[in-house]
């Protein structure tokens, strides 16, 4: 009897097991472009069930439900690697898996203090699913890739928490909402009513205030093929295209994508610069490009330069994509870069606090890709930048959910700032982006065209762009002393 106790339980924990896997795959629905936000509570308020049950095996339910988590959610990858970086599809899945296993250990790293019960089951977990987020945020360079919070942008309730706590704090009310479904209490379900309701409320707040008036703008989207791309047959016609459309608009600001010109500055020919800047300059408008650009001294940039009424100037992409921009390591990783075959891979950072550009009458906080999922990153122009743009090329990622994703994360800055986001992509999701997190207008992907719309630019601080992560961290942290207070008092004779 008791060996079929145990054989019992060993196949009910396999099961459990898979479950975990399912879930962690099923969880990426919540996020875009399926956006079904109730959907990340119910996967994590499942798994913490499933601790319930395995008490002493939380640490390898959630390993597993990390696997499927991010196999599914970052497995477009795969484009990059094998369409475009040339590795097998063995080593291009290999990668990847190696690379979900990694990030899979933050999450676990909650479980393990769940189960060691340094942490209890209600605000004590929540503090420590958070701060594994934090943390995955920055260090070796940082992938908050599919933070919880970025679930709720722009429809759940608990958007209207992102201008005060940013994206890390939205995710610590998703996983205490979550806690509390597995353990319903009157007064724990009360609080959940209050917290999600206080969101709706915060919703319809305006933090910051708009100045001036509303100006024209047209986001390029050229859709150049990314397998011909830095071909030099291709070169005479992305530049015949921009040019086009760049001619053809009238907007006050026009913004081309991420290295829609793929040559080095230095090498573009000054005619077609000219005629690019008199052309918008007759409007009295701008014109942002996104250039590669290389200095005397060997270095070069991720860069985007402005034309046309207004002064020269140049953004420099300072947070470079590791083995996509730069190598780190060296000369260990230089095997890798010999095995792929991206172009352009090794740029230098541009400054950490880069100056605003002074753009189409507005203060234009720039940055270039996925410098947009570091929002503590992005508030260093802030308050000053009226504005908010990103250039992008997530060509690399086909036509998978990761453009819809990184636009998600877009929305998630226009909130937390309380500013118009405006992006331009090769292949999209090239969209503007309203205050409220909410896409104005977009493009459809993998066509051609030109987005042209109107923004507006705001003033102010919100308490984001005031403290930074620092808010959600202090809740995070008032959330332990209470967990362990708590804890202590029901130990206590």
């Amino acid at each position: 009897m008791q060996h079929q106790l145990k054989v019992s339980n060993r196949t009910g924990f396999y099961l459990a097991l898979f479950a975990a896997l399912g879930l962690g795959a099923i969880n990426v629905w919540g996020f875009a472009p399926y956006g079904w936000f109730p959907l990340p509570l119910i996967t994590l308020a499942v798994l913490f069930w499933l601790w319930r049950i395995f008490p002493q095996r939380a640490v390898r339910l959630t390993f597993s439900y990390g696997i499927g988590n991010f196999v599914t959610g970052i497995g477009w990858l795969y484009v990059s690697l094998h369409d475009y970086g040339g590795l097998s599809w063995l080593t291009a899945g290999t990668a990847i898996f190696l690379f979900s296993a990694f990030l899979a250990l933050f999450p676990v790293s909650a479980a393990y203090l769940y189960q060691r019960k340094v942490v209890g089951p209600y605000f004590g977990l929540a503090a420590a699913w958070m701060l594994q987020e934090w943390v995955r945020s920055w260090i070796l360079t940082g992938f908050p890739w599919l933070s919880l919070g970025y679930s709720q942008v722009p429809t759940s309730p608990l958007s209207g928490y992102a201008p005060i706590f940013g994206v890390f704090g939205i995710s610590l009310f998703v996983v205490l909402s979550a806690t509390v479904l597995v353990r319903p209490t009157r007064s724990a379900m009360l609080g959940i009513a209050v917290l999600w309701f206080a969101g709706f409320e915060l919703q319809a707040v305006s933090w910051t205030h708009p100045i001036l008036a509303p100006f024209s703008v047209s986001l390029l989207q050229g859709n150049i093929d990314q397998s011909n791309k830095w071909q030099d047959k291709s070169l005479e016609d992305s530049m015949l295209i921009y040019a086009q459309m760049v001619m053809a608009s009238k907007a006050r600001l026009i913004i081309l994508p991420e290295t829609a010109l793929p040559l080095f500055y230095n090498t573009i020919p000054p005619k077609y610069l000219n005629a690019l800047s008199n052309s918008v300059r007759a409007h009295g408008g701008d014109v942002l490009i996104g250039i590669p650009e290389q200095l005397p001294n060997g270095r070069y940039y991720n860069s985007l330069m402005s034309f046309g009424l207004s002064p020269h100037q140049t953004y420099r992409k300072s947070h470079l994509v590791p083995f996509g921009e730069y190598f780190p390591l060296k000369p260990l990783s230089n095997v890798l870069m010999a095995m792929l075959k991206i172009p352009m891979s090794d740029f230098s950072p541009g400054p950490a606090y880069p100056a605003t550009l002074n753009v189409a009458g507005q203060k234009v906080a720039a940055d270039i890709c996925y410098e947009d999922v570091f929002g503590d990153e992005i508030i260093r122009s802030l308050p000053s930048a009226s504005v908010l743009v990103n250039v992008t090329d997530d060509a690399w990622f086909g036509n998978t959910p990761a453009p819809w994703q990184h636009l998600q994360i877009a929305q998630m800055r226009a909130l937390e700032t309380g500013r118009y986001m405006l992006r331009a992509t090769n292949t999209g999701v090239t969209a503007i982006i309203n205050p409220h997190g909410e896409v104005v207008a977009h493009l459809p992907v993998f066509t051609r065209g030109v987005l042209n719309g109107t923004a507006q630019g705001y003033q102010g601080e919100t308490p984001f762009v005031r403290f930074g992560n620092k808010l959600a961290l202090v809740l995070a942290g008032v959330l332990l002393l209470i967990d362990s207070r708590l804890r202590h008092s029901r130990h206590e004779p």
